[in-house]
């Protein structure tokens, strides 16, 4: 018993800091950005109660252009789940096949999730550039001028440039996921498919994606949910939804509502509903993947 306690007391005295940080950082915040919402506040004078007119005023009156936040947000996500994580399986079954340099292919892809996104904002800032910048360089030179353009200043291919950083930074997490999800299938029985004759698409469509779809829901989840907070970027590439609200996203549109026009109360709302978006992510995917669980 005295070694159980021990036990309990050694777990608790490691468990604390988490909770105590937890509880500060995030639990605390989304009380009171719940409790702001709710008020009309500009975060030094008197707060007023005014209930639930915040979200009406997003929701209903479309308050700076908050639905073009949200179909921004919209094919962020839509893209993420699109493109992003459909290229990171392809780099996972590629490297759990066992190619030559599989360890080096594996550290490369993933070296841009720890580069700092402000560096990753420089560095797509440059090769955005119209003057100078790489890509106009290179259609320039294969005959290509017509294509070129001011890329984050062009409302119709703002959106897509932005999306492509994103796609760059995080591929190589998803893929690492996915790619020890494959490498947890036992390798029998792969080979008694092959021995069976399966070609590598059979594999991939009858085992593979059947046996790591738990890991397909976690990448989908934090995929998704990155596409409804993403603000890093935007603010880095295009000044937080430049040219003409082609990039605004919600986290953004927060931002501005708190820091640049001192509605808190606006800005609380507008993060609640983040949130309650990020939830909704969560359960309806949990629900679609529920029965394909092996």
């Amino acid at each position: 018993m005295d070694k159980l306690l021990g036990s309990k007391k050694t777990i608790a005295i490691f468990v604390l800091p988490g909770v105590i940080f937890f509880t500060l950082m995030i639990f605390i915040p989304i009380i009171a950005s719940v409790a702001f919402s709710f008020f009309e506040w500009d975060g030094i004078g008197k707060m007023q109660f005014i209930g639930f007119q915040n979200f009406r005023s997003l929701l209903q009156d479309n308050i700076d252009n908050y639905w073009i936040s949200v179909k921004n947000t919209v094919i962020m996500a839509l893209l993420t789940a699109g493109v992003q994580l459909p290229l990171a399986f392809i780099l996972a079954v590629v490297l759990s096949e066992g190619i030559k340099g599989e360890g080096f292919f594996r550290t490369v892809y993933f070296t841009p999730v720890v580069v700092s996104s402000s560096v990753i904002g420089l560095l797509f800032l440059k090769i955005y550039n119209p003057d100078y910048g790489i890509l106009n360089v290179i259609l320039k030179h294969l005959g290509l001028e017509s294509l070129t353009t001011a890329w984050l200043g062009n409302p119709k291919t703002a959106l897509a440039a932005l999306f492509f950083p994103i796609v760059w930074q995080y591929i190589g997490y998803h893929m690492l996921l996915l790619y020890a999800g494959i490498k947890s299938i036992s390798p029998e029985i792969f080979e008694s498919a092959k021995i069976d004759g399966a070609k590598l698409s059979t594999i991939v469509r009858k085992i593979t994606l059947p046996m790591i779809a738990p890991m397909i829901e976690v990448c989908l989840t934090l995929g998704i949910i990155g596409s409804i907070k993403i603000f890093d970027l935007s603010i880095i590439l295009t000044n937080n939804g430049e040219p003409l609200g082609a990039t605004l996203v919600q986290a953004g549109l927060m931002y501005k509502q708190i820091f640049q026009y001192g509605m808190y109360g606006l800005g609380s709302a507008t993060s609640i509903l983040i949130i309650i978006q990020c939830l909704l992510v969560t359960v309806i995917l949990q629900r679609i993947f529920k029965n394909t669980r092996i």
